[in-house]
């Protein structure tokens, strides 16, 4: 195909549209993790913003396209990805909080491994439970509430509007207070166990001072952990599916501040 039968207008605006389901798209928790391959993410953007173009189109508004110009609504439209993202991101560390919480607690404090998503050293039990939101979040079709809101995202804030001095970032900041309390109810049972399996052992310390319960702890926690976290799978699965499913209500909501 001959280049020069490509519009320059239409094909700016195909950059448009690609610079924000570039944003939209590498928020989704699996195509944001380091080991994806790069040429796969760059695959993925492309074919999906030549899908949706002809859709976006109409919706987009005449834009000057100076260089200048062109380049800050880019960064713009990538921003508002990102902020997307971190929307989502935050339901992930959550979990991760809590894991790390369990892992302390249980006696896993030094038992870290290396996560290559993160590029940190993460706890057994937080890569644990991330990998389970991970799958909870596949099995409930997660990844479509990005592609429709990467539609609806043109009807409710045009390419060109991008508003930060309003409540969209006490919103985030009020978001991101939940990190703490849903990591919390996350470990809750598990660390409600281990506290009354603490204070059962202080007692047969006091009754059998020769009984070593310093070393009697770290397996009797290990596997009272464990059962705890098998008992309390299908609670802490439909917690994760209680975020995922506001997820795309709060996307929408940071969408309409940011207008």
């Amino acid at each position: 195909m001959d280049i020069q039968l490509i519009p320059i207008n239409e094909f700016q605006i195909y950059l448009i549209c690609l610079a924000r389901v570039a944003g939209f798209i590498a928020a989704i928790p699996i195509i944001l993790a380091n080991q994806t391959p790069m040429q796969l993410k760059a695959g993925l953007i492309i074919m999906f913003s030549l899908v949706l173009f002809p859709v976006m189109e109409p919706t987009i508004p005449p834009v000057d396209f100076e260089i200048g110009s062109f380049l800050l609504l880019a960064i713009t439209e990538v921003l508002l990805g990102s902020m997307i993202g971190l929307v989502a991101r935050m339901i992930f560390t959550s979990v991760e909080y809590g894991g790390t919480i369990i892992g302390y607690q249980m006696g896993f404090a030094a038992a870290n491994v290396f996560d290559p998503t993160s590029k940190r050293q993460l706890a057994l039990i937080s890569q644990f439970q991330n990998v389970f939101a991970i799958l909870v979040f596949l099995a409930i079709d997660g990844h479509h509430i990005f592609f429709q809101v990467a539609v609806e995202s043109y009807k409710i804030l045009p390419p060109g509007v991008f508003n930060i001095s309003g409540d969209a970032i006490p919103f985030l900041m009020q978001l991101s207070s939940r990190i703490f309390m849903l990591g919390i109810q996350f470990s809750a049972p598990i660390l409600a166990v281990l506290l009354l399996s603490g204070l059962i052992l202080g007692i047969l310390a006091r009754v059998f001072p020769q009984l070593n319960v310093f070393l009697l702890s770290f397996p009797l926690n290990i596997a009272i952990s464990f059962t705890v976290i098998a008992l309390t799978l299908p609670l802490v699965s439909s917690l994760i599916r209680r975020e995922f499913d506001n997820l795309g209500e709060r996307i929408h909501t940071i969408l309409q501040l940011l207008n």
